[in-house]
């Protein structure tokens, strides 16, 4: 981040916590007693201002100054809170993956088998990328370790018990299924970025855009499986519907590589 301002980076601001404290986490911070600040602010309010604003404009237009100017107090006040941007973005995915957390608490399809907690935990995370898209340009794929992204992860760990399954399998387990939500999310958001780009309201706005370069293609004749699909998919713009076989098919390959029976026990062949 060298380089940048200081209002808008984490690295950059000065800190009076020594080297010793240089990877401690806003979440430790934040339990530590201390004089109560002079303004009347909290990490709620500013996660949420910082939400408001990367939701309705993009996470690059989240800078300590815009917070500040959002929240109504000086940009040197925010340092009493926070060290920098890297806290905010911190705050940021915490508050959302906290309406998660809440779906997940009210046990609405959370109360069945193993799979049935998987899909129901990956439909949501989709639907919680989408309403956030600036967390695919966050470290929000890879897992922050926030309060409520751990919950998650707990959660869906304690889904697994009584499988049989060692931890590393169990988590590898949790992250296939992760791992295919964000990609195919992204994929969505990129999309959705792109035709925003060339101003399409459809996605058949998009193909009479880039209709001579497909043409092209086609007509050269070096790609006949990719020209069948073009000539006879139907489903190119259901995107739940490609989301959901993908997802199945990730859950039946878990089942069948671990052999996970109605007994609910998992025989690990060849792992």
């Amino acid at each position: 981040m060298a380089g940048k301002k200081a209002d808008d980076t984490a690295g950059d601001t000065p800190d009076n916590t020594g080297d010793g404290a240089a990877h401690e986490s806003i979440w430790e911070r934040m339990e530590r007693p201390s004089r109560p600040p002079r303004a009347a602010l909290t990490h709620a309010q500013i996660a949420a201002a910082a939400v408001e604003i990367a939701d309705t404009e993009g996470l690059d237009a989240v800078s300590m100054r815009r917070l500040a100017e959002r929240l109504g107090v000086a940009t040197m006040g925010l340092y009493r809170y926070v060290r920098g941007k890297d806290d905010v973005i911190e705050l940021m995915v915490d508050r959302v993956y906290a309406e998660e957390a809440r779906a997940g608490e009210s046990g609405d399809g959370e109360g069945g088998d193993w799979r049935e907690v998987l899909r129901v935990s990956a439909l949501r995370l989709r639907a919680l990328i989408l309403r956030h898209p600036w967390l695919v340009d966050t470290t929000a794929a890879s897992g922050p370790l926030t309060p409520n992204f751990v919950a998650r992860i707990d959660r869906l760990l304690a889904s697994l018990d009584g499988l049989g399954l060692d931890a590393d399998t169990a988590m590898t387990v949790i992250g296939t299924v992760s791992v295919f939500v964000t990609g195919a999310t992204t994929t969505r958001i990129r999309m959705d970025r792109l035709m925003r780009k060339e101003g399409a309201e459809k996605m058949d706005d998009l193909r009479t855009l880039y209709s001579s370069r497909m043409r092209w293609l086609l007509e050269s004749g070096r790609y006949p499986a990719f020209e069948r699909y073009i000539r006879q998919g139907v489903r190119k713009d259901d995107d739940d519907w490609q989301f959901e076989l993908g997802l199945d098919s990730v859950l039946d390959g878990i089942a069948a590589r671990l052999r996970i029976g109605k007994q609910g026990t998992a025989i690990m062949d060849g792992i």
